[in-house]
């Protein structure tokens, strides 16, 4: 069907899809809730919410819990069950029972957590009850439009390129979104009978447990923080593991509320997420200012730097980490210790692992493949997992979760910073302290928003476009690494890397959950001045090819 027949068949649907649909003037705005099907990304399931196929609803939540559920029954027989969790969006929680509903109907026990917990939390649940798969709802650090659903395989690890390619079969299968919910019964029926059994006071003490069980110095300190949740799902857990140290949490972001009332969007890499706890922290005399996004997997830092706040990016805070947690794990280190890294993380943390004899690993971007790699390290025993992070404010310290956690993160980096202050030092200077010995590393994002088809058809022919012109593109590259023709072990993904001689580099690929073409840039150089005068002349040229 094109997209003006899957329109008309959603006009036959629930009253209120029916006049949300009919309500519609614009014929751009129904092409793109119709001209395909939400598909799985770098983060499983993410879109706008609203009424038709290329968006989120219960409809498309029933049609890939019901092609979920099918896929799980094939690949095992006997009793089957499913962890399933949301965070503090609008509707997440009517996602949440209607999934756990279609798992119901088929047979497989549902474990549900009855109130908003971090998608780590749900990572380690999976687990840690033994279940075989889990379900997030979630859209991250997305808009307020934006939700979403993750999903986990039975080692808390989300779907990675096999399992994704075989779940999205079977939902594929699922044709009439209609009938999905027929052999559903309520709710209350369901944990009455047992199928569907809510969770949460024991699953979070457990997580939390664990979390403290990664914890590296814990000597007393004067340090002061100021926490924002940024109305998500991190004020229990952060709280708890923080709780031997002087917190504030900033109370007008207290509270969880879908709609972020009090930011443009709740992604702790924008210094404007952060403002108003910056604001607390300069009013109280705070060293240090935390922020977890929505469903507490990423956290962002600003830090005290004389009368201001410098934020630091990912890479920063990562690089930091590294440095952190080999020096307290010194004398643990061993031949199998190893990192792992995305392609697009800047290669400083790498280095310093590596100056402490700790392997290097890189995946695809996507937390998943550092989780996958935390599996087979399992498996084999070959290697051992010491740090995993990204650029994009996610890391991870132990194997309690498969997926990137803003709480053992969060204890982790306030241990850091209270070593530091310990040491008559804040983090920038030691962030300073590792540019000297290990050369000045400046790392930048560029994303481009294309909407709609026409914008998901111009991100496709720039990449096009960026592979015809090959090394020509800009002066001083050294080599272009093509991950669409399978590099290595790693699936093949839509992404170009361009190497420079002077060691610096530049990445382009499609966001895997927005309408977006990112380019990244990790310029390095002795010089601050030099780095950023290579920066600005590499993103003009970019940007005058992708604006064109």
């Amino acid at each position: 069907m094109d997209y003006k027949d899957k329109y008309n068949l959603w006009l036959t649907f629930d009253e209120d899809t029916k006049n949300e649909l009919k309500a519609i003037t614009d014929e751009k705005e129904i092409e793109d809730r119709f001209y395909k099907d939400l598909a799985f990304g770098t983060g499983g399931l993410r879109g706008i919410m609203g009424a038709g196929s290329n968006r989120m609803n219960r409809y498309t939540v029933g049609k890939a819990t019901l092609g979920l559920a099918n896929y799980i029954k094939s690949k095992k027989s006997g009793e089957l069950s499913v962890a399933i969790a949301c965070d503090s969006r609008l509707n997440s929680t009517d996602f949440l029972w209607n999934a756990a509903r279609v798992f119901a109907s088929q047979g497989i026990k549902v474990y549900a957590y009855h109130t908003i917990v971090p998608v780590p939390v749900l990572s380690f649940t999976t687990r840690y009850l033994g279940c075989d798969a889990g379900v997030m709802i979630t859209a991250s650090h997305n808009p307020k439009e934006y939700n979403g659903y993750k999903v986990y395989d039975e080692k808390g690890c989300q779907f990675c390129t096999e399992d994704a390619k075989n779940a999205i079969e079977f939902i594929n299968r699922i044709e009439d979104y209609q009938s999905i919910y027929t052999p559903c019964k309520s709710k209350d029926e369901y944990i009455a009978d047992g199928s569907i059994v809510p969770i949460y006071e024991n699953e979070l003490a457990a997580f939390i447990k664990a979390v403290k069980e990664q914890s590296v110095y814990e000597d007393k300190s004067d340090l002061k923080i100021v926490y924002t949740p940024l109305h998500g799902t991190g004020l229990v857990p952060v709280t708890k593991v923080l709780e031997n140290l002087d917190v504030t949490v900033l109370d007008s972001q207290r509270q969880p509320d879908g709609n972020f009332p009090t930011v443009k969007s709740p992604n702790p890499e924008d210094r404007a997420a952060l403002t108003l706890a910056i604001e607390k922290a300069k009013e109280i005399g705070a060293d240090l200012v935390l922020g977890t996004d929505p469903d507490c997997d990423r956290v962002g830092i600003a830090v005290r730097d004389g009368d201001d706040f410098v934020l630091f990016t990912g890479n920063q805070t990562g690089a930091l980490l590294v440095k952190f947690i080999c020096e307290m794990h010194k004398s643990q280190l061993n031949p199998k210790s190893t990192l792992v890294k995305t392609i697009v993380t800047s290669e400083l943390g790498a280095n310093i692992g590596r100056s402490y004899g700790v392997q290097v690993e890189e995946t695809l971007t996507g937390f998943k493949y550092i989780g996958d790699k935390i599996n087979k390290y399992e498996l084999t025993g070959e290697q051992e997992f010491v740090i995993g992070y990204e650029e994009s404010y996610g890391y991870l310290v132990g194997t309690h979760a498969r997926d990137k956690d803003a709480v053992v993160s969060s204890m982790l980096i306030c241990q850091m910073a209270a070593w530091y202050k310990n040491h008559g030092k804040t983090l920038v200077d030691g962030l300073n302290e590792i540019y000297a010995e290990y050369g000045y590393y400046l790392d930048y994002l560029d994303s481009f928003v294309l909407k709609g088809k026409d914008g998901a058809e111009k991100i496709q022919s720039l990449m096009v476009d960026f592979r015809s012109r090959g090394a020509s593109l800009i002066d001083g590259v050294s080599e272009i690494i093509d991950f669409s023709t399978g590099i290595r072990d790693l699936p093949k993904e839509n992404v170009l890397k361009y190497i420079f001689t002077d060691g610096s580099w530049m990445a382009v690929r499609p966001s895997g959950t927005e309408p977006k073409i990112k380019v990244y840039y990790s310029i390095v150089d002795s010089s601050r001045d030099n780095a950023k005068a290579k920066l600005e002349n590499i993103r003009s040229i970019i940007n005058t090819i992708i604006n064109a």
